[in-house]
């Protein structure tokens, strides 16, 4: 099992509105900082008086030990963090669980497929490639939202294109939406998908990841090289409590990245 980690503290450096619901923040640590985080890998954010909840790391800010986490606020403990504001403190345990695996991915075409708020694991992801692009291939940048107003990081994806390929669907069209309608899945017929060297990270609701992973490995992309973030139920970070069990995994501590060939049987058993 993972040993839990005692929080440090940590100073809110900024926050800033994704969507209605949706906040980003970056924290800096007060004095002793946490080990690197890996992309994929997530922290135990503590809000004093209220509790702590698993978060990934959105990005990754270099040498001052700086970290961004994209939170939704659904429930008590997001709902607090989401309405930090800068200069507040939270605690702060890690890193935990494994991350993407990069060096699976190194001169591979890189291709990441993220369904709403999914996209932001996926975005230390995109950092890297774009930081190094002759470490790998083409790097492709598919995202599936409900609707327009649930899009996240709208303005950096406008930034990705040129450099990469960026393709945006959504559920259900609005005003002045004038992209593409239909689960994410659809958008990987607009792709020369190379499947004998391609290299796919996947994040986003269950179902979606499912249906994109056996679509994926239809198009003849190896499963193993299909990783996809299974952040179901985390609570603990140590993989005591259960709540994160797949099968034989617990994704606290086995992931929350795992390639599809080791659970895509797992993903088929209805309410494992």
């Amino acid at each position: 099992m993972t040993t839990a980690l005692p929080p440090l503290p940590y100073r809110v450096a900024g926050t800033w509105e994704e969507t209605g619901d949706t906040r980003s923040i970056e924290l800096l640590p007060t004095g002793r900082e946490l080990p690197r985080f890996s992309p994929g890998q997530f922290a135990m954010i503590y809000a004093f008086g209220v509790g702590e909840v698993p978060v990934s790391v959105s990005a990754l800010r270099g040498g001052h030990g700086g970290l961004v986490h994209t939170v939704r606020a659904v429930g008590a403990v997001s709902t607090a963090l989401y309405r930090l504001r800068p200069g507040d403190s939270v605690g702060l345990s890690g890193p935990y669980g494994t991350g993407w695996n990069l060096a699976a991915a190194a001169g591979h075409d890189v291709l990441v497929v993220a369904g709403g708020i999914g996209l932001a694991p996926l975005r230390p992801v995109v950092h890297e490639v774009l930081d190094r692009p002759a470490g790998y291939g083409r790097l492709a940048v598919l995202v599936g939202t409900r609707t327009p107003a649930d899009l996240v990081y709208r303005d950096e994806l406008d930034s990705w294109r040129g450099r990469a390929r960026v393709e945006v669907t959504v559920d259900r069209p609005g005003p002045g939406w004038h992209g593409a309608v239909g689960v994410v899945t659809t958008l990987l017929d607009r792709l020369e998908l190379r499947p004998d060297r391609t290299c796919a990270l996947v994040c986003g609701p269950e179902v979606m990841m499912r249906h994109t992973a056996r679509d994926l490995v239809a198009r003849g992309v190896q499963p193993h090289r299909v990783q996809l973030s299974l952040e179901r139920n985390m609570h603990c970070a140590t993989g005591h409590c259960g709540h994160c069990q797949l099968g034989p995994l617990l994704l606290c501590r086995d992931g929350p990245v795992t390639g599809y060939d080791r659970v895509a049987d797992l993903l088929l058993v209805r309410e494992l």
